[in-house]
């Protein structure tokens, strides 16, 4: 096992190969706090990926409802149960073993298996709320609240350590130099199905009928072509927004990734514990339960949740959340100049500009000029 930093557990990880970060790493942000979920996304995804045979039941993209819902059935509790206890130092840093570390002497990776049945239900537990009935009025009474759920929205997290590449004894699996999207070299695979049982988020799937595992691309030939996926520009609540993260120590306050996750720190990734580094970050939702937040985001969680309050005062981290699903080009810089967000392609050129606070204009109710009231109209 090789030794390799994983600097969102503060610390250094085993993992089977040695260090590679690519040129570029592919990554998504999502703002919990506004997905509604309609499953545009799901669709979006679905229609463009998986409508062959053999994927009837694969969303690689998929809206599932915490804290009941989870598609396969409980992937995330499985998973935790098997790992054990998941300690955080004072500092932030990881103290419990990742999936590498923890996995038998016969395994590359901690793992479980989920059945056929699991994948039957991709929308169980939707709109299940955790806690006694909500009073009326009982949702504007305090944050966070006793009754709770929240929409988490999820595709591969195309992670700088893939459980899935580790896992693979075919060497099928690879993440590109260019763009750190995780792929599956369809001529090599043969089905074994180790990706599948490695993978904690269950974002690698088995198609029965090419007898092959398949996974989201990272929608790759519009990323190449500067167009972020389709879960992200056909997105209705605008809660995401995809490009290319750097590690801390090259992070750059004008790449909205990076000033989202290390600037502002109001970005966490899921399940970091698992020590795979994955590339999708969550701004968490403010009104659920903390120690559920902290399991699954870990202990940076209440800070991330207090600047994301206080972001009314911030026009800099206001203007890029407004770029967000603003554009289907990839933003690779921007910049909030005198209340106006601008985002810049990677050639340096402009490609939208919003404002970040929208203009209120007021008309009466009659229009003398025209002899006629309004009602209800813009």
């Amino acid at each position: 096992m090789s030794k390799v930093k994983n600097w969102q557990l503060g610390r250094e990880v085993e993992y089977p190969y040695d260090e590679s970060r690519p040129k570029r790493q592919w990554a998504i942000i999502f703002d919990l706090n506004k997905c509604i979920a309609c499953q545009t996304c799901t669709l979006a995804c679905k229609t463009t990926w998986t409508s062959g045979k053999g994927q009837e039941y694969m969303f690689w993209n998929n809206v599932e409802t915490k804290p009941w819902g989870g598609y396969p059935l409980a992937w995330d509790l499985r998973i935790l149960e098997k790992l054990g206890r998941q300690d955080w130092g004072k500092n932030g840093e990881y103290l419990g073993k990742t999936l590498i570390e923890a996995a038998p002497p016969t395994e590359r990776v901690l793992h479980y298996a989920p059945t056929d049945e699991d994948w039957m239900y991709p929308n169980v537990g939707e709109d299940d709320c955790a806690g006694a009935p909500v009073d009326s009025g009982g949702h504007v009474q305090k944050l966070p609240h006793d009754e709770w759920m929240f929409y988490l929205p999820r595709t591969c997290a195309h992670c700088t350590y893939p459980a899935c590449l580790a896992a693979c004894p075919r060497k099928a699996i690879y993440k590109r130099e260019e763009d750190g999207i995780v792929l599956i070299d369809q001529s090599r695979c043969k089905g074994y199905g180790e990706c599948v049982r490695a993978c904690p988020y269950k974002k690698s799937m088995y198609n029965p009928y090419t007898r092959t595992s398949e996974k989201c691309v990272g929608c790759y030939p519009a990323v190449e072509e500067g167009i972020q996926p389709q879960c992200v520009v056909n997105c209705i609540g605008k809660i995401r927004v995809m490009g290319f993260i750097n590690p801390p120590w090259k992070a750059r306050e004008d790449n909205p990734i990076d000033y989202l996750v290390h600037k502002k720190k109001i970005a966490l990734p899921y399940y970091p514990q698992l020590g795979l580094e994955p590339n999708i970050y969550y701004i968490p939702p403010i009104h659920a339960d903390p120690e559920y937040l902290h399991q699954m985001f870990g202990p940076r969680v209440d800070d991330a949740i207090q600047a994301y309050k206080q972001l009314v005062d911030d026009p800099v981290a206001a203007g890029l959340l407004c770029l967000m699903g603003s554009s289907d080009r990839i933003l690779h810089r921007f910049a909030v100049e005198k209340g106006v967000a601008i985002g810049y392609d990677a050639d340096g050129a402009e490609i939208v500009r919003v404002p970040v606070t929208e203009a209120i204009y007021e008309r009466s109710a009659f229009d003398a000029g025209r002899g006629a009231a309004r009602h209800n109209t813009p």
